[in-house]
């Protein structure tokens, strides 16, 4: 498998991981074409492929903090999320919960973020969150049990905002009544 194939193979979960981390779809995909830049072009880049994957997402880390560092004058590292006021969605409860999930997960600190999307969302093992983190693998896990506790906290009912609905289902019962 060539390099670059190697590279496509992770892009994706990549560009996840890049979104979770800065909340902006057009700075996640610089991030990752960045990444790809850095990567491919590296002199030596680790054989075995979890070395490989920790090491791809630790430059997509340290490209975001550089990033940041950057831009810390133009504007605030971190932006709060204000999801959309009104009632809740007429959909089922699976696409609900996914929607409740993400909204939580954006209003979580960014340390909190990175480290569950990483563990819970792109299934590295503690030991590889931590090599990508440069961080101990216990502080990996104290932080992450933290990182849930405080996305269960997000999710309690007093905490989740209900959506507008889109119209059309509410403006017809309306009309049978």
């Amino acid at each position: 498998m060539g390099r670059k194939d190697r590279f496509e193979a992770y892009r994706n979960r990549l560009f996840g991981y890049a979104f979770a981390l800065c909340k902006d779809v057009e700075l996640a995909g610089e991030l990752v074409q960045d990444c790809a830049i850095k990567a491919l072009s590296a002199l030596s880049v680790p054989t075995d492929e979890a070395a490989y994957r920790a090491w791809l997402f630790r430059i997509a880390r340290n490209l975001y903090i550089d990033r940041l560092r950057r831009q810390k004058s133009e504007r605030t590292a971190q932006e709060d999320f204000e999801p959309p006021l009104g009632q809740p969605l007429n959909l089922e409860n699976v696409v609900v919960n996914a929607i409740s999930v993400r909204q939580a997960l954006l209003r979580l600190s960014q340390n909190q973020r990175e480290i569950i999307v990483l563990v819970d969302v792109g299934g590295f093992s503690y030991a590889e969150a931590a090599e990508v983190l440069g961080l101990p693998t216990g502080t990996v896990m104290s932080r992450l049990s933290r990182a849930r506790q405080a996305l269960i906290a997000q999710l309690s009912d007093d905490k989740v905002v209900p959506l507008r609905p889109r119209g059309g289902r509410a403006k017809q019962k309306k009309r049978l009544e």
